[in-house]
């Protein structure tokens, strides 16, 4: 499996070569914790999300990709931002893509499932919002988490 590395206002990261819409979803819990995973690609934190496949829509794409990383079935409830710095670039080493980043970022509710590791997601977990912002991420899911907890709505960060 290759790696992902994130680059942020770096002179030497590669250029971009393609754009990708992406989602990520923070799902709370009745006890207030944040679901997250622990990406198998990097090792950093994030809340679950991925790519949105063609014919998909945002919502299915959001619904899916919860379910498959960590196993949490999720209605999505609102929009948090769309975040897409030209700065922010992607490299997957095992096929050379660059992406610029183009993130959605959705709340939802848990409303069944088991949590589970998958192929994306070594750990899973629900996590106290303090816990949360203790962990290694990007700098950019830092971002959106910290948006989310100031109960930002309907934000656009260019």
């Amino acid at each position: 499996m290759g790696r992902r590395i994130d680059y942020y206002d770096d002179p030497n990261a590669p250029k971009a070569n393609s754009l990708v819409p992406s989602v990520n979803v923070a799902v709370e819990n009745d006890k207030g914790e944040i679901l997250m995973i622990r990406r198998t690609d990097n090792d950093n934190w994030t809340l679950p999300g991925g790519a949105i496949d063609l014919g998909e829509s945002v919502t299915q794409a959001a619904i899916r990709e919860t379910k498959e990383e960590t196993g949490i079935d999720v209605e999505i409830t609102g929009l948090i931002g769309i975040y897409s710095d030209p700065k922010h670039v992607i490299h997957y080493t095992s096929n050379n893509e660059v992406r610029q980043e183009f993130s959605i970022l959705l709340t939802g509710r848990a409303f069944g499932g088991k949590l589970a590791s998958s192929n994306e997601s070594s750990v899973v977990e629900w996590l106290t919002p303090s816990h949360v912002m203790t962990l290694v991420m990007d700098r950019s899911m830092k971002l959106r988490l910290s948006h989310y907890f100031e109960r930002r709505h309907t934000s656009v960060v260019m």
